[in-house]
């Protein structure tokens, strides 16, 4: 009975060690974390790998393609500029079907000289096309509620009316 109460012991105080070892190391993370400063949004925006997101959700009248750019630019921002499938898929659970299966969220990706271009000038690349690659010349995206990320792209004439995504740099804190 003396051994199995020493062994209890013995085992107690191992583990009272590791916990105070792993609260160690939890606090060495957190301070790496501050040492590289915190990012924040504005209230109503939505951080995600330090940008920062603002799903315009009101109900309508929304806004053409346009004019939802200037609403980002007026707010220090600009249409979301896609550059990956893990934000595709981030946009995708962020949005929320609206009116019809037509509607959706304006991106910042248009057909410029017979190419498609981000708002920020780079070529896109990913093509997450909700049908074939259309071509149609002055043509601006939005992506699709509800649909698998890799084929939630659609074309939408000048003068359509959307709701929009507004992506800007995270507002970076100093470390403390």
């Amino acid at each position: 009975m003396a051994v199995q109460r020493e062994n209890i012991n013995d085992l107690t105080t191992e583990r009272n060690i590791l916990i105070k070892e792993r609260k160690l190391v939890k606090n060495q993370e957190l301070r790496q974390d501050n040492d590289n400063g915190c990012y924040t949004c504005l209230d109503d925006w939505i951080l995600f790998r330090q940008k920062c997101y603002m799903f315009y959700d009101k109900p309508a009248p929304w806004k053409t393609w346009e004019q939802s750019r200037r609403f980002c630019q007026t707010n220090s921002s600009d249409l979301v500029v896609i550059g990956d499938l893990e934000e595709q898929e981030f946009v995708s659970k962020n949005i929320k079907y609206y009116h019809s299966e037509h509607h959706g969220y304006w991106i910042g990706l248009q057909h410029v000289n017979n190419t498609w271009t981000w708002v920020d000038g780079q070529r896109d690349t990913l093509g997450f096309w909700a049908k074939d690659l259309p071509n149609t010349p002055g043509s601006k995206v939005f992506v699709l509620p509800e649909r698998n990320p890799t084929n939630s792209w659609k074309q939408g004439v000048t003068g359509f009316l959307n709701k929009f995504i507004c992506e800007s740099d995270a507002l970076k804190h100093p470390p403390y």
